[in-house]
């Protein structure tokens, strides 16, 4: 299963580690963010990632695919 996001902001974030936690691919579309906002959820995907071993894969200029 993967669960496809597009958060609106950076606070939603949170999805995105929740689906991920529970050991769910995420498929993470920043397109509606802001370039500096896009970023900052990157930075926090990419530590999300690395902390639980998972991997972090870049599928288009602003879609990321988070992987358990």
């Amino acid at each position: 299963m993967v669960k496809t996001l597009r958060p609106q902001n950076y606070n939603e974030v949170l999805y995105v580690a929740h689906y991920f936690r529970k050991g769910v691919t995420v498929l993470m579309d920043l397109s509606d963010l802001s370039h500096d906002e896009a970023k900052q959820l990157v930075d926090f995907a990419a530590g999300l990632v690395f902390a639980r071993r998972g991997a972090l894969g870049r599928v288009d200029r602003r879609l990321f695919l988070l992987q358990p």
